[in-house]
């Protein structure tokens, strides 16, 4: 029996989200103070749970890459981290174009512009350079290679998006694609998923379990 823990990465700067503005030098898209802090927790609390990771797999974005790296820092031995591309987000820019600061700065219009956004390109009305079809078959294929790491008795972990890890839920669980964008937008900053994976295949024990981040005051959970 093996384990695949699925961790979103940690907030990151607007312009992981096809935003206009300045990095302060940093790579595009990598994550706030808040965003390393969170991942930060997220890794205190695996460390807590597991001993250590055989593997640890991340996309290959800033935000997933830092994730990866700042839960990996909670545990005195860790694997060598690696990154595979198929576990990337979707390119919301070319889905969606450049966003202003403002219209990213209204949560709520910014997540209902994306949801029609998001129910367009699954259902072929939207041209991308990705189709949709093709985004589904790469991240099919990307937990195909998890769970079969995972199901020779190892423990990993694979750091992505809500996009991506959301839309291998949905395939694993049946969920149809059209509902696929409602479980993404539910997802939290540095949130944990934990799946089981044996003979019989994969059993999801959690999604998006996040309370760590959290406190009457709000804590540092962040959904963006």
């Amino acid at each position: 029996m093996g384990s695949l823990y699925l961790v979103r990465h940690g907030q990151a700067s607007p312009s992981a989200y096809g935003v206009d503005g300045v990095d302060d030098g940093r790579e595009p898209g990598s994550l706030t103070a808040t965003g390393q802090m969170q991942a930060g927790v997220t890794g205190t609390v695996l460390a807590g749970l597991v001993p250590g990771f055989t593997s640890a797999i991340s996309g290959g974005l800033a935000r997933q890459r830092q994730t990866l790296a700042g839960v990996l820092d909670a545990f005195d031995e860790r694997p060598q981290a690696r990154v595979d591309d198929a576990w990337d987000e979707y390119d919301l820019s070319g889905l969606m174009g450049s966003t202003s600061t403002a219209d990213y700065a209204d949560g709520r219009a910014f997540q209902q512009s994306l949801d029609a956004t998001l129910l367009a390109w699954v259902r072929g009305e939207l041209a991308a350079p990705e189709s949709f079809a093709d985004y589904a078959r790469r991240i099919a294929e990307a937990g195909r290679r998890a769970v079969d790491e995972a199901g020779s008795g190892k423990t990993v972990l694979v750091v992505s998006s809500a996009g991506s890890i959301t839309l291998w839920l949905a395939q694993h669980l049946g969920i149809g694609a059209e509902h696929w964008p409602k479980l993404a937008a539910s997802m939290m900053n540095a949130s944990i998923t934990k799946c089981l994976v044996g003979r019989s295949g994969v059993t999801v024990l959690s999604i998006n379990e996040h309370l760590h981040l959290s406190d009457r005051e709000g804590g540092i959970a962040t959904f963006r």
